[in-house]
Order: C-alpha cells, then structure tokens, then sequence
C-alpha cells in the first residue's frame, strides 16, 4: 500500500520543526549550549515561544533533534522494506546501526556538541525511548506477516512491544558505554557527569554487542 502524501497542515508543522532544529544548533555552535535560551530559539526561528513549546520541551531537545531527527521513524522503515524472508534480529540491529551511525554535516557538529555538555548528553540518551512505538508497530505487523495470524499491525501486540522496549534499552546502554570513557565507572563520572566526554570505541560494535543478546528472544518470537 502507498502512503499518501502528508498534507499541507503536515508540510507546515515539519518545516516549523526544522526551522527550530537549524535555529537551536545554530545558535549553540555560535554561544555555546548554556547560553541559548528558548525565546532566542523561537525568534531565530520566526515563530513565538509558545510555538516552540508544541515541539519541544526544552532547548537540550531541540539541539539533540539535529541528530535524532526522524530516526525512529527511519529505524521502523528500514525494518519493514526488509525481504520478509530475513532473520527478524539481523533487520532490526542492521537497521539500528545504520541509523545511530549515519551522520550528515549537522549531526556531526551537534554530536560534538553532546560530547562537551552534560545536559546535552541526557537529552541525546532519552531520546531512545522514541525508538519503541513505531518499530513496536512495525514489529507486530512482520510478526503477523510470518506467523500467519491477523494482528493488523497492533502496536499493543505483546511481544512487539517487550521486543521494542528492549532494543531502546539495549541501544540506550551502548550509547551510555560510548559516552563513558574507558575505565571511568565511579559513580558521578558516567555520561551524566559534566565536561568533556571522549566518545568510547565503535558505536556500531557497542551497538551490535548489546543488541545481540536479544536475538534469541526474536527468534523465539518468530517461531511463535
């Protein structure tokens, strides 16, 4: 089936989001992340503070959105354009991998950023929490696919959406290992600390490491 073309109320609502995306990583590059404020966001943007509240909850959000713009969504998408015939675990850990280590112009200049601020780096790790609902959608759907039963794509599928909540866990925990350099595990000096954090070996074999202890469970759930 097609997906429609969004339409112009949905065209409208994207570019106010990039508007302020651009803006907020702007602005952070020229000032540092500290000194931006959300009204100077909006107004960089040309829209008011309030316009700016229905898209993101704080300035940290709309920074890190440089990075995880869309990137749930394109997780999902890669997962379900995969040959129904694939292994459901090498789809989805292909898909994540290629998603967190894609990165353009702008998700390199707003990941240098993260490295350098604290606030910016739990942004960045929350973030994975939106990685659950649109591939527990997705999920459902190339269960129902394979198993031969009729689920229609039912986000609330159980085992969609234990195996959803589990990869953003695992890709939170591989992210948190990236951001924590070697040897530094006292307590207050984890990604969470202040200053300047030297990302850790490969993201994409962190991420493949703590995404591969669920592939059991994946295959468990394709047998049905």
């Amino acid at each position: 089936m097609t997906t429609p073309p969004p339409g112009l109320r949905e065209r409208k609502k994207r570019a106010t989001r990039e508007a302020l995306r651009e803006a907020a990583l702007r602005l952070a590059v020229e000032r540092g992340p500290d000194r931006v404020r959300v009204e100077d966001i909006a107004e960089a943007a040309g829209v008011s503070p309030r316009t700016y509240n229905n898209y993101f909850a704080s300035r940290e959000q709309a920074i890190v959105s440089a990075v995880t713009a869309d990137r749930e969504a394109r997780i999902a998408a890669a997962v379900a354009a995969r040959p129904a015939d694939v292994r459901l675990a090498d789809a989805v850990t292909d898909a994540v991998v290629e998603r967190f280590t894609r990165a353009g112009e702008h998700e390199q200049r707003a990941l240098l950023l993260i490295t350098t601020n604290a606030a910016l780096r739990d942004a960045f790790l929350d973030a994975t929490a939106g990685i659950e609902p649109p591939l527990a959608a997705v999920l459902a759907e190339r269960l129902a696919v394979r198993l031969g039963e009729r689920l229609g794509g039912d986000a609330e599928a159980p085992a969609a959406r234990v195996l959803a909540a589990s990869v953003a866990a695992a890709v939170r925990i591989a992210l948190e290992g990236w951001l924590r350099p070697a040897g530094d595990t006292e307590a207050g000096e984890g990604p969470t600390a202040g200053g300047l954090v030297v990302p850790a070996g490969s993201p994409a074999d962190r991420l493949r490491a703590a995404l591969a202890p669920l592939a059991p469970a994946f295959d468990a759930a394709e047998r049905g």
